[in-house]
């Protein structure tokens, strides 16, 4: 799987893992926002997240944003049924509500990882949405981004 090759060029690192939940992890039906708990999960994505979870150098992460407050309990809902491993002070849920809907997903997540502290390990972050990729990608030099097609085989 891709992502293990790309995470062992870090090996000798601290890497702090970040996973976004639509369309990574759970199923998104597009502009079906409402009844997270419903969502299909990804079985296979999901236990290759938990396989990497067990690695000594990996701290595992959600990046995730909710269009309304409620979907942060639907969220976490959701993980403890299917995807305990992402404990939960490790769980990071955005809501565009507490922003009154002005900021949109790649806003909130850009803003999350640019406000991240640097240190001595490597900010990883997976994602579905080639859009948010690419604004991420044209911002930060020092976050190795990846689709997340490299959770496939």
């Amino acid at each position: 799987m891709i992502v293990y090759d790309e995470l062992k060029k870090f090996e000798n690192k601290k890497i702090r893992l970040y996973v976004d939940m639509d369309g990574v992890v759970a199923d998104y039906e597009v502009g079906v926002a409402a009844n997270y708990d419903q969502k299909r999960p990804l079985f296979s994505n999901l236990g290759k997240l938990e396989k990497l979870s067990h690695e000594p150098n990996i701290e595992l992460n959600i990046l995730s944003v909710t269009r309304m407050n409620e979907g942060i309990v639907q969220k976490n809902f959701w993980l403890d049924k299917y995807a305990p491993f992402f404990e939960k002070d490790r769980r990071n849920i955005l809501s565009r509500e507490q922003f009154n809907l002005e900021k949109d997903a790649i806003t909130l997540k850009y803003e999350f990882l640019r406000d991240l502290p640097r240190d001595d390990s490597q900010i990883v972050f997976i994602d579905d949405d080639p859009a948010i990729l690419r604004k991420l990608n044209n911002e930060f030099n020092d976050i190795l981004l990846l689709k997340d097609t490299t959770l496939i085989d």
